[in-house]
């Protein structure tokens, strides 16, 4: 099957998209953001120049998780007072969309999640709270206020034009991991598991001085 394309309408380089589900990406040439309307790509920006990544992961990363293939297709970048991090899309063989957190050599594989019951508002959430979900208590341990850096390749909504990001981060005794999101009005949810490197089988992956693979 032939992937998806189109011309981006600032520099007319050609556009191929990984992932037919994809609603925004950026161009390889000209950094244009581009959001998709159908078959039309429509500029809402550009992309400030990333800051440097230490990661050894890069858009074209392949890996494996729970016996299903997947490939690195996008990523958001966010900083905080002690570090940065990314958040890697990834588009699964199944057509499943996925993301990789990869904040300070700590890594997470996540799902956006349905809610069970109403996610508390941002301003009563606490560290030590309990949140159930699908039966399982997860307890809040870090809330953080985090700068949107940029952001590269294909994603699975539009997210371009965000400043200031609030994130709570759970963890259930038996190390499943989640996020809240509450840059999004109503929040998202995000639920999976803390993994190893070296389980994902990742190859493709970037190559710099000092860290092998």
């Amino acid at each position: 099957m032939s992937q998806p394309s189109a011309i981006c309408p600032n520099c007319g380089a050609p556009i191929v998209f990984r992932w037919s589900s994809a609603i925004q990406t950026t161009c390889e040439y000209c950094k244009s953001i581009l959001v998709r309307h159908d078959v039309n790509l429509e500029k809402v920006g550009v992309v400030a120049d990333l800051p440097p990544d230490i990661s050894p992961i890069q858009i074209g990363t392949e890996g494996v998780y729970n016996n299903s293939a997947f490939q690195v297709i996008g990523r958001i970048i966010y900083s905080h007072d002690v570090g940065a991090w990314n958040e890697w899309h990834l588009m699964f063989g199944n057509g499943a969309s996925g993301w990789l957190s990869d904040a300070q050599a700590e890594y997470a594989i996540s799902f956006l999640s349905q809610p069970e019951s109403p996610l508390p508002p941002p301003d009563q959430i606490y560290r030590g709270m309990e949140y159930k979900q699908q039966g399982v208590g997860l307890w809040v341990t870090t809330l953080t206020e985090a700068n949107y850096e940029g952001v590269e390749g294909e994603l699975p909504f539009q997210y371009w034009d965000k400043e200031r990001c609030r994130f709570a981060d759970l963890r259930s005794r038996d190390g499943r991991f989640g996020t809240i999101d509450y840059t999004e009005n109503p929040p998202l949810l995000f639920l999976g598991e803390f993994v190893e490197f070296e389980s994902l089988r990742l190859t493709y992956l970037k190559d710099f001085e000092g860290w092998t693979a």
